[in-house]
């Protein structure tokens, strides 16, 4: 049986931590070997410690410092798009495909379930938004079936799940999400818009995607829909439809409005989604979080196994 291929996790933080836990959980065919981090007294290093792997604070330059470093063919980078510049040009240079949780997008947009298989080969790929993994999945479902000429997605998260690194940067939220939906999720014109929910007790994520297409129908859009939660649901569990599609007509009698595009004639979509995290270690309502580091998961597993098959 071939070796499982050695993984590091750049980033000690919320979301790094949940990733190692995760990868640890559920293993598959990576090895977690090492965690880095910049502060010493991160508890996600601790945790790490705790668990026979390899640690170091001080940041890349320590990462190649570490006796696992040759073994390592696969990185996730869970701190910020400033510094996954540095790490992308130090790991690709040594043949490490990144896997990269940051809003930089120097890799191309991957959406798992939607446009992975094509991104095998690349040395690096990006994860979108927390939105962005969770819509885009249903506006390619729409897409499948009849041409989207325009999609918006609205994602509604627990205050207490957007960090100080989620609130400084919801305008690239929104504007990487919106790339997205148009370059992955197939729509002409995309949309998205993040609301922050201070609801207590904490809310779960949610989310509505709605999408203007050509005339289909109703029934195929309905089970490319299903079939496609399905395939998220593979790695992420609490990933659900909150109610039926819903769908209204628009033709010559009753033509559409909308503001930059004149009138619409065809079929509006409606999608309501609700996305329970696992739980592993963030709350269950971080749904948001939850679903980028399964995602991010999911994927190196797919580039994990294409490397012990090449």
């Amino acid at each position: 049986m071939a070796r499982p291929v050695g993984a590091v996790i750049i980033g000690s933080g919320n979301i790094g931590t949940d990733l190692m836990i995760k990868m640890l959980k559920y293993p598959q065919n990576m090895e977690l070997l090492a965690v880095v981090g910049i502060d010493p007294a991160s508890e996600g290093l601790a945790m790490a410690r705790e668990r026979g792997l390899a640690t170091t604070a001080e940041g890349i330059e320590g990462l190649k410092a570490l006796e696992c470093y040759s073994r390592i063919g696969i990185a996730f980078d869970a701190t910020s798009a400033y510094a996954h510049k540095a790490h992308d040009a130090a790991l690709r240079a040594d043949g490490i495909q990144i896997v990269d949780l940051t809003p930089a997008a120097i890799g191309p947009f991957t959406i798992p379930p939607v446009n992975m298989a094509a991104n095998l080969d690349q040395p690096n790929v990006n994860m979108v938004t927390c939105g962005g993994q969770a819509t885009i999945p249903m506006v390619a479902a729409v897409s499948r079936v009849a041409k989207v000429h325009y999609a918006e997605i609205v994602a509604s998260v627990s205050s207490r799940s957007a960090g100080p690194g989620t609130r400084a940067n919801i305008d690239e939220f929104t504007r990487t999400t919106a790339r997205a939906i148009e370059a992955v999720g197939g729509a002409t014109h995309g949309k998205a818009i993040i609301i922050l929910n201070p609801a207590e007790p904490p809310m779960i994520m949610r989310d509505t995607v709605f999408t203007l297409s050509d005339h289909a129908e109703e029934a195929d859009i309905r089970a490319s829909v299903a079939a496609m939660v399905a395939e998220v649901q593979k790695y992420v569990p609490g990933y659900r439809l909150k109610q039926e599609v819903q769908f209204e007509r628009y033709g010559d009698n009753n033509r559409l409005k909308i503001p930059g595009m004149g009138e619409f004639s065809g079929l509006k979509t409606a999608i309501y989604l609700e996305v329970e995290g696992a739980g592993d270690y963030l709350p269950s309502y971080s749904g948001n979080l939850d679903i980028m580091t399964a995602a991010a998961k999911a994927t190196g597993e797919l580039l994990a196994a294409r490397r012990m098959a090449a």
